[in-house]
């Protein structure tokens, strides 16, 4: 089909007949994602990550036994208070500490019906204590994961 035979076609398709077939509603509203470092390691990606502009995505490192979230400038707030209208939870972790918090964070989401995924950023190890500390609780795991993962998983997320 030659370059004019498409130009064609693509008119063909903005016909009035042709129109009431498209979908003529908005793109479904950002996800409210709350991204939770569980070790330093992982706080200093989440950090690099969070000067991103991002639509509706909030990141925090997590105390033990994860009741408390720390926001990126240092707040202390509830778990329980940042999760009432998130639908999607990202844990990160390099070293499995903070596997109390892991617990606490996996069971809130899970009562809740939030989507939690994991990312065990460990570069070239493919079994860890960070596995096994976020295997229990993630629906959706990442290993081993990079930086760039974390990225690209809240921008095709629209979070």
């Amino acid at each position: 089909m030659t370059q004019s035979g498409l130009v064609s076609s693509c008119a063909r398709a903005a016909t009035a007949e042709e129109a009431a077939f498209r979908i003529d509603y908005p793109l479904a509203a950002a996800r409210n994602t709350r991204v939770v470092a569980l070790d330093a390691a992982a706080e200093e990606i989440v950090r690099r990550v969070s000067q991103t502009q991002w639509a509706q995505a909030r990141f925090y490192s997590a105390v033990d036994p994860g009741h408390s979230l720390v926001t990126m400038s240092g707040k202390t707030v509830p778990l329980a208070g940042e999760l009432e209208d998130s639908n999607t939870l990202v844990l990160v972790s390099s070293s499995g500490d903070n596997a109390q918090a892991a617990a606490t964070i996996g069971a809130a989401c899970l009562v809740r019906g939030i989507m939690m995924a994991g990312l065990v950023v460990t570069p070239g190890q493919l079994t860890s204590v960070a596995l096994s500390t976020l295997r229990p609780h993630a629906r959706i795991l990442l290993v081993p994961a990079e930086e760039d993962d974390l990225f690209e998983l809240l921008r095709a997320t629209r979070s």
